[in-house]
């Protein structure tokens, strides 16, 4: 009844699982059901939290996964896209818990380096990041020349100031993904 209840129902605690069975007849503590999940290679873990998207943001996805479904493998290992995302270490409450940032870059021919954001990035610092990570990423996954360097429309990513920094290293940008661009499956594009 335990594993039955957790395969269909994910999100019940060891709680409800005692409810269920107390009402079932059978006195068990928590420790019991967790001692039991875990010994059937089940642990416990939270629901990742992501913001909310709206219906602009769904439909900005879709049309970019659209466009780029049928691209090939060679379109994808030219481009070099990068991931500066918050994980919440606490609550995804808008302004509040805590939470680290960190930037980091990956290609189809693996992952970059990854940097750990201290204080607010802004324009100064994401120039930084670039060169401390970015190219030295691009080198040892030996990216050779003619790749493709993507990020989202953050003001840091579409500043004037940004795109003279990457047009003095001789980088070729390609912006894509949409609004609210959190994952790494919307990110790609065409040659």
């Amino acid at each position: 009844m335990i594993m039955r209840t957790v395969r269909n129902q994910p999100r019940t605690t060891r709680e409800d699982l005692v409810n269920d069975l107390k009402a079932a007849g059978t006195i068990v503590t928590k420790k019991t059901i967790g001692n039991t999940l875990r010994r059937e290679g089940l642990k416990s873990c939270s629901a990742r939290k992501v913001p909310l998207l709206k219906k602009a943001h769904i439909h900005a996805r879709l049309k970019f996964a659209n466009e780029h479904l049928n691209d090939s493998e060679d379109n994808w290992v030219t481009l070099f896209g990068i991931n500066s995302t918050r994980r919440n270490t606490i609550s995804t409450i808008k302004h509040g818990g805590g939470n680290i940032m960190l930037w980091g870059c990956f290609s189809a021919k693996g992952t970059g380096q990854l940097h750990l954001i201290k204080g607010t990035m802004d324009g100064a610092m994401y120039h930084q990041i670039l060169g401390e990570n970015l190219l030295p990423s691009a080198r040892a996954l030996k990216m050779g020349c003619g790749w493709v360097f993507q990020h989202d429309n953050d003001p840091k990513h579409t500043a004037k100031a940004t795109k003279e920094w990457l047009k003095k290293k001789h980088i070729n940008l390609s912006m894509g993904g949409g609004t609210k661009s959190t994952t790494l499956c919307n990110r790609g594009v065409r040659f």
